[in-house]
């Protein structure tokens, strides 16, 4: 297989790390998910010393011994071999010769297909290797699909997982050359679901007008034949006469989405007993437990659906549906729906109903409506049940299926309305994960079609427009789709250019209401009639924040950061990130958890932002939300230029840059620039900060997002100040004025005084410096407060007040402290040494030489967790954690894993005796 990923590669280098002093792995997963190629890849990067790479040879597998001899042949070994009891002996001999000159690799791809007796050879040897700590390491590879042999049982066990999504698209691209539609590649990440024999396999099925787009995708992408090249022969060992209960568990989950499926159910519907126990064992693809029954490789399960007789598959779905107990239920209407053929009206409408009635999960809902709407006859039912369907795959966290889904909801004539429902819905698909400017334009012709029928959605939709013009940084064309508002529902506004405004009239029904007051509130704040924002933008938070809906509980999220009431904020996110989960809704989490982050952000708590950022940048990963997850980079670039972590800061910014510059993110764009310019500032270069900030924040064509650039102003000036530019400075810190005096910003009026302090002559500043410290009181958050004692202490300094600056320098370095400031505690350390005084010891022994982000890892990893597993608790690459932990080992002077846990523990117990 070719076009090995990235990650996968990295994945190779990390263990051979590992190895190269000793040890073993027994590598396994899925068939299709690149066990050789990973092997092949360890093998070539192995450069300490030898490499004996062996793969099985099924022909002679049987062969007493035949294993172990092709190892030894690779070795060079041509002594003769002894016995099968003396064999393990034998090879550990071998590998003991081999590794005293240099470090040993063996790879030995497909072992479980050697015969018994090399096997166990194998296994001796691999337990002696563990057991001695010679420099040898072995890398094994066995099949996924069936258990792991007795003999490697207890050896530490490495599963390749699927490819991340950013992995997989890489590799399309890799051996397309880049020429692939990218809803194609969308599809066909989808169908592989991470797994990269299946992802190629359905690519060069392709021809160039299908991988361009011109032409459709054969319907399933993955079909029987191309599933069956894939698994190859791993279903030949199952007997002709169990195929039946292995069909039987392939539809159960198919129906259900789940991974498992009840096994009592599943044996029953095969006619098998349920007593499987104390009968005939189950096939080894099968695995069943606490009552539940799963194939071991889930692409086997649907390699033997997709393979099956369809008059074989339609029995099985009648079988299943008459094992369960609720025949009116969606899970036994869905199986009812897949043993019949052609339309079935009244199938379809008690599937439609049943989904409405229950709360069933997301991902079942969207089958069962899906279904529904290809049994159905009526062109517009069709089309309102693919609409409801897509809904419900978006909140499953499949936008790629909600996007086809509503291809298929317009393709015959329906009226206005349906049209206008789906294109409502694109628009939401497109506003998390697609081009902004197309969400704006599917949003405005929601609107248009719905005008006449559903005011309510129509509102909906223009709101929704209003949002991605916001996201484009295009104010102009927020503004006008707002305006547009009334003309389009035939309602009156709330008058922003004069009038008092007021809560809509009582007849009007609750949601609408809300949507308009949404309307009218950001109307305000776009014209800066923060005086008429606040009214309506009240409304909107109270009304969420009185139930536990998670969409209003996000309107209400949103409005209360209009206003700048932080606490409102976080309380309405952090509500809807627990109905969202409550009510598996997963692609409503990583919004709630952005709406989260943005709010510590504004309250000065970056490490809880921090925190938030990282979580949600996994579930958007998850949920397919990649603007949203362009946001949360942005926000993790902002938190780690606090901390002084320049790798993060640049890692997470790119991320950012990366998809705002593709879906034409200008918030997220500025947000990541913002970022890398307050590193350089922490990092004392600011120069080159006030060089990346200047554009954005100055006027002119590339002024920055219009919600954001205000608060990047602070940052300017003092770069400006300190670099001798303050000239360029004035002008914007005037328009910040205005910004500040509106009170959406907590930290707003402090930073306001901070840089006129910066700006006003000798005998100005120190009443400005002690005012905006007063101001500081009045919020949270420790670093903008610090960030002032340290300019004001270098002004004191310099100045000869070098008792004051000490006060001033000595509360900046402790607030840093606090908050992780790593870099700008230097520079408050740096100014306390240059004014006599020596920064006291913080007590924090080793560990304190480490950054936040070190401190993390290192802990991480004294916890014994791997490189990987800390790089995804993070949300950070694993080559920033390599990076990282080398500067760890160097700063503490450890030379392993073992010395750095023990130093760990170390100053743990004696910072808890403190």
């Amino acid at each position: 297989m070719t076009g090995q990923t990235t990650s996968r590669r990295q994945a190779a280098a990390r263990l051979l790390d590992e190895l190269r002093t000793g040890g073993v792995r027994v590598v396994t997963g899925e068939p299709g998910c690149g066990r050789t190629q990973f092997l092949d890849d360890a093998a070539r990067s192995f450069r300490a010393g030898p490499v004996w790479h062996v793969r099985a040879e099924p022909a002679r597998s049987a062969q007493p011994l035949s294993g172990l001899h092709t190892l030894l042949r690779a070795a060079g070994v041509t002594a003769h071999t002894p016995g099968p009891g003396a064999a393990g002996e034998a090879l550990a001999d071998a590998l003991r010769t081999a590794a005293a000159a240099s470090p040993l690799l063996v790879c030995v791809d497909d072992a479980h297909l050697w015969d018994a007796a090399s096997r166990a050879a194998l296994a001796h040897a691999a337990t002696w290797v563990r057991s001695t700590g010679v420099r040898a390491g072995l890398l094994l590879t066995v099949a996924g699909h069936r258990p792991v042999d007795p003999e490697w049982a207890a050896l530490p066990l490495l599963r390749l997982g699927p490819l991340a999504p950013a992995d997989a698209a890489r590799l399309v691209d890799d051996v397309t050359g880049g020429a692939v539609d990218p809803q194609v590649r969308e599809e066909l990440l989808t169908e592989a679901d991470g797994n990269p024999a299946l992802l190629l396999a359905m690519v060069q099925r392709l021809s160039p007008a299908q991988l361009g787009g011109r032409r459709a995708l054969p319907r399933p992408p993955a079909d029987a034949e191309v599933l069956a090249d894939v698994v190859g022969g791993c279903l030949d060992a199952v007997p002709s006469e169990r195929a039946g209960l292995l069909l039987a568990a392939a539809a159960a989950v198919r129906v259900t989405g789940e991974p498992d499926a009840d096994a009592e159910l599943v044996l029953r519907a095969a006619g098998e007993s349920g007593e499987v126990t104390g009968g005939e064992p189950l096939p080894e693809v099968l695995v069943m437990a606490e009552g539940r029954i799963r194939f071991r490789s889930a692409l086997l399960g649907r390699a033997v659906y997709a393979g099956a007789p369809p008059e074989r598959r339609r029995a099985v779905h009648r079988a299943l549906a008459d094992c369960l107990a609720d025949p009116d239920g969606v899970v036994a209407l869905l199986h009812r729906s897949w043993s019949v053929t052609g339309r079935a009206p009244a199938l379809a409408d008690g599937l439609a109903r049943a989904a409405a009635a229950c709360a069933f999960p997301p991902a079942l809902c969207h089958r069962a409506l899906a279904r529904a709407a290809e049994l159905t006859t009526d062109d517009t039912r069709r089309a309102h049940r693919y609409t409801a369907a897509a809904q419900h795959a978006v909140l499953a966290g499949h936008p790629a299926e909600a996007r086809r889904l509503l291809d298929a909801a317009r393709s015959g004539p329906v009226p206005a309305a349906a049209r206008g429902a789906a294109e409502l819905l694109r628009g939401a698909v497109l506003l998390a994960d697609g081009p902004v400017d197309d969400a704006h334009e599917s949003f405005l012709l929601a609107a248009a079609l719905l005008a006449t029928a559903r005011g309510e959605d129509a509102d909906a939709a223009v709101l929704g427009a209003a949002d991605a013009a916001w996201a484009a940084g295009d104010s102009t064309a927020c503004l006008r789709a707002l305006a547009a508002t009334d003309s389009v529902t035939g309602t009156a506004g709330t008058g922003v250019t004069g009038g008092a405004g007021g809560p809509t009239g009582a007849g009007t029904p609750p949601r609408t209401a809300v949507l308009r007051d949404h309307r009218d509130g950001m109307r305000a704040v776009l014209l800066g009639r923060f005086d008429l924002a606040a009214a309506p933008l009240r409304r909107v938070v109270e009304h969420g924040l009185r139930g536990d809906e998670p969409e209003p509980l996000l309107r209400s999220a949103a409005a209360a950061l209009m206003l700048g009431d932080v606490a409102a904020a976080r309380r309405a996110g952090a509500r809807a990130l627990a109905t969202a989960r409550t009510r598996g809704a997963a692609a409503l989490e990583p919004r709630a958890l952005e709406y989260l982050a943005y709010a510590e952000l504004r309250a000065g708590h970056h490490q809880l932002a921090r925190t938030h950022a990282e979580e949600g940048l996994r579930t958007a990963r998850h949920t397919g939300r990649r603007n949203t997850a362009a946001h949360l980079h942005a926000v993790l670039a902002l938190a780690a230029s606090i901390e002084g972590e320049k790798e993060v800061v640049a890692e997470h910014g790119a991320a950012a840059l990366r998809t705002a510059r593709r879906h034409g993110l200008v918030q997220a764009a500025t947000l990541a620039h913002w970022a890398t310019a307050r590193a350089d500032l922490g990092a004392g270069r600011p120069r080159e900060a006030a060089d990346r900030l200047g554009p954005l924040v100055r006027p002119g064509a590339r002024r920055g997002h219009f919600a954001v650039w205000m608060l990047a102003v602070p940052c300017f000036v003092e770069a400006a100040v300190l670099a001798g530019r303050p000239e360029h400075a004035p002008a914007v810190v005037e328009d910040f004025a205005l910004w500040a005096a509106c009170g959406a910003d907590p930290q707003a009026p402090a930073q306001l005084l901070r840089c006129r302090a910066l700006l006003s002559p000798t005998d100005a500043a120190d009443e400005l410096y002690l005012r905006a410290l007063d101001r500081h009181e009045e919020t949270s958050g420790d670093f903008e407060r610090a960030r002032t004692e340290l300019l004001y202490g270098k002004w004191l300094r310099r100045r000869r007040r070098l008792r004051e600056a000490r006060a001033r320098l000595g509360e900046a370095l402790m607030g840093f402290e606090r908050c992780g400031a790593q870099l700008w505690a230097q520079q408050a350390a740096a100014e306390l040494r240059a004014g006599g005084a020596a920064p006291a010891d913080s007590g924090g022994g080793e560990l304190s030489r480490l950054t936040p982000q070190q401190l993390r890892i290192a802990r991480r990893v004294a916890e014994g967790a791997t490189n990987r597993e800390v790089a995804l608790s993070l949300s950070v690459s694993t080559r920033t954690v390599d990076y990282h932990l080398r500067n760890v080992f160097a700063i503490l002077g450890v030379r392993s894993r073992v010395e750095l846990v023990r130093l760990v523990e170390q100053a743990e117990k004696t910072t808890a005796h403190l």
